[in-house]
């Protein structure tokens, strides 16, 4: 069951904005991962990670690294939407739990704020298996907002 429900709609140009999070001519990292944005609110973002095996580790999961840039990167949208284009901010405490393994399908991440502060942003994620709803991981982040 999403979250979402729980947070305000955002108005059309920050929808459209942070709708293409992730996307531009110049690869970077959220693209090698391949998340794609399924919902933006205030406060608030759900992503999808499409199942790949590229993202495997050799024990046939995919690798922790990749669920924790996901946990990380779900709350990007979420944080950002709040403030002016070009506002830069970055995670500086992130702890991630693991819960189980996800094997061969698609990961469905959420992500919200869960207090801001004048510079700080605490935050909470996790990651649900696609298909059997399962939790595979939650983390708890904070992000610092230089304006």
């Amino acid at each position: 069951m999403s979250r979402a429900e729980s947070f305000a709609v955002l108005d059309k140009d920050t929808a459209r904005r942070w709708s293409r999070f992730g996307r531009r001519d110049e690869p970077y990292f959220q693209q090698l991962l391949g998340v794609e944005i399924e919902e933006v609110r205030t406060d608030y973002c759900r992503m999808r990670l499409p199942f790949r095996t590229v993202l495997e580790q050799p024990g046939g999961v995919v690798h922790g690294g990749v669920i924790a840039s996901l946990l990380d990167t779900v709350v990007v949208p979420a944080v950002g939407q709040a403030y002016p284009t070009g506002t830069r901010f970055s995670t500086v405490d992130f702890t991630v739990q693991f819960h189980r393994a996800l094997i061969g399908e698609d990961a469905v991440a959420e992500g919200w704020v869960v207090r801001r502060g004048s510079t700080l942003v605490s935050c909470e994620s996790e990651v649900l298996a696609a298909g059997s709803g399962q939790m595979v991981a939650r983390s708890l982040l904070t992000y610092f907002v230089a304006r």
